[in-house]
C-alpha cells in the first residue's frame, strides 16, 4: 500500500470547525449508541425465542441473515465510503438499525413458527447490514482524523479506546437486553432501544461530508484488496471469530440457561461483565504493553504469540468438562481466561488493519477486512447452533479450539509492515 498523497489531510481539509478530537468524539459516540441496541437486540431474539421453545439451531437460523448480509455490506460499504464518505454509511447504517428494530414489534408468540423465524431473519438482516455499516464507518474514519504526524503510538491508542470501549458497551447492551426483556417484555424493548438510536442519530449531523472520501473515485475492482498483509490479516480475521463465536452465541447462553439452570437476567449479566472486562482489556492493550516494557507498537510477532495462546484455553475448558470438573467453574474461569487473550488479540488485529493500510484507501481495506470478520461470525454461528445439537459445549470448544490454530497459521504469513510503522 503507498505513502498517504499530502493532499490526503483530514483533520484540516473539508472539515468545517470540528478539529480532529471532536470527530472521533461524535463518531464514537455515535457508535457507543449503535453498540449498546446491537448487544440487547442479540440478548432480546436469543432469549425471547428459546423462551418460546426454539431449540439451539433454530436461533442460530435467526442470525443467518444477519451475518451474512454483513460480508456483502462491509465490500460494499467500503466502496460507498471510498465514493461517498463515510459520514453517508455512518447515517445509512443507524437509520436502518432504527427500522430493523421497528420491525421486530408486531412479532407474536401466536405466530406460525415459519413465519416467525422468516420475519425475524428479514429484520436481522437489516440489522446486520446497519451493524457493519456503522462499525466500518468508525474504524475507517479512525485513520482519517489522526494525523499522520502524531505517530502509530497515538493511532494504536485510538483504535485501542474505540473498540475495547465498544465491545465494554456490548456488554452493557447484553445486560440491558436481558433487563428489558423481564420489565417490558420484547415489544417494548425494541421501541425504547429505537427511540434511543433516533437520538443519536441526531448528534451526527455534524459531521463534516468529506470524510473518508477518496480523490480518485474507486471502481468495483477494487472490491477486493490487493495487499499481501490485508488478505493474510483477514484470513485470520476470518478464523479468529468464527472460533468466538462457535461457542459464544449460541452455545454458551443457551448452555447457561439449560445445564446450568441460570435465569435470563443472570445469563445476561454473566455475559455482559465477561464483555465488558474483554473491552477493558482491548481497550487497555497500549497501556499493558508499555507495563511489560514495550514501548513501541505490535508487529506480525506479538499476533503469532497471542494467537498461539489463545489456542490452548478453549481445549483446556473442554478436558476439564470432560474430567468433570465443576462445569460453571470451568465455564466462567475459562472465558475469563478466554476473553483476556481474546482481546489483546482482537486489539492488534484492529491497530494491524490500519497500519497495513493508508488513509486514502483506508475504507475500501477496512471492508474487506470486516468482510472476513463477518464471514467469520457467520460460520461461528451456524456451527454454533449444530454442534451444540450434535455434541454439546465441549464439541463447540474442540472446534474453537480448530479454528484458532488456523488463526495462527495465518498469523504466520503476514509480512513486514510498511516502513512508516516500526514493528514490534
Amino acid at each position: 500500500m503507498g505513502t498517504p498523497t499530502k493532499g490526503h489531510q483530514p483533520q484540516t481539509q473539508g472539515h468545517g470547525h470540528l478539529s480532529a478530537l471532536q470527530q472521533y468524539g461524535v463518531i464514537t459516540g455515535a457508535y457507543w449508541a449503535f453498540t449498546l441496541t446491537d448487544g440487547a437486540l442479540r440478548m432480546l431474539v436469543v432469549f425471547h425465542f428459546h423462551q418460546l421453545g426454539y431449540s439451539s439451531l433454530d436461533i442460530a437460523f435467526l442470525f443467518l441473515f444477519y451475518e451474512f448480509f454483513g460480508i456483502l455490506t462491509n465490500l460494499a460499504g467500503g466502496w460507498i465510503g471510498a465514493r461517498f464518505g463515510l459520514r453517508l454509511t455512518l447515517w445509512s447504517g443507524m437509520v436502518l438499525q432504527i427500522l430493523a428494530l421497528l420491525m421486530l414489534v408486531p412479532v407474536a408468540a401466536s405466530w406460525p413458527k415459519l413465519l416467525s423465524v422468516a420475519y425475524v431473519m428479514v429484520a436481522q438482516a437489516i440489522s446486520g447490514i446497519a451493524k457493519d455499516l456503522n462499525k466500518m464507518s468508525a474504524k475507517s474514519a479512525i485513520k482519517t482524523v489522526v494525523p499522520e504526524s502524531a505517530g502509530d503510538q497515538q493511532l494504536f491508542r485510538w483504535v485501542a479506546i474505540l473498540t475495547g470501549s465498544k465491545n465494554a458497551l456490548k456488554g452493557v447492551g447484553f445486560f440491558l437486553g436481558g433487563l428489558l426483556l423481564t420489565s417490558l417484555g420484547f415489544a417494548g424493548s425494541v421501541v425504547v432501544m429505537a427511540a434511543g438510536l433516533g437520538m443519536a442519530l441526531l448528534g451526527t449531523l455534524v459531521l463534516p461530508g468529506e470524510i473518508g472520501k477518496m480523490k480518485q473515485k474507486p471502481g468495483f475492482g477494487s472490491l477486493l484488496s490487493n495487499s499481501e498483509g490485508i488478505n493474510w490479516l483477514s484470513l485470520a480475521r476470518f478464523f479468529l471469530f468464527g472460533a468466538r463465536d462457535v461457542w459464544f452465541v449460541v452455545a454458551l447462553p443457551v448452555f447457561l440457561e439449560a445445564a446450568l439452570g441460570w435465569q435470563f437476567w443472570e445469563v445476561g449479566g454473566f455475559m455482559g461483565l465477561w464483555v465488558i472486562g474483554y473491552g477493558l482489556v482491548q481497550g487497555s492493550a497500549p497501556a499493558l504493553r508499555r507495563s511489560w516494557g514495550r514501548s513501541d507498537t505490535p508487529g506480525p510477532a506479538a499476533l503469532q504469540f497471542w494467537t498461539a495462546l489463545l489456542t490452548a484455553i478453549p481445549a483446556l475448558i473442554a478436558i476439564a468438562l470432560w474430567r468433570d470438573a465443576h462445569p460453571a467453574i470451568a465455564v466462567v474461569g475459562g472465558l475469563a481466561g478466554f476473553g483476556a487473550v481474546f482481546a489483546m488479540t482482537s486489539s492488534i488485529h484492529s491497530y494491524l488493519v490500519l497500519a497495513y493500510t493508508d488513509a486514502e484507501s483506508v475504507s475500501l481495506n477496512v471492508g474487506f477486512y470486516y468482510m472476513a470478520n463477518a464471514a467469520g461470525r457467520l460460520l461461528g454461528t451456524l456451527l454454533s447452533g449444530w454442534i451444540y445439537l450434535l455434541g454439546g459445549l465441549q464439541a463447540c470448544l474442540w472446534c474453537a479450539c480448530l479454528l484458532v490454530a488456523l488463526s495462527w497459521l495465518s498469523c504466520l504469513r503476514l509480512p513486514p509492515l510498511p516502513t512508516r510503522v516500526q514493528p514490534a
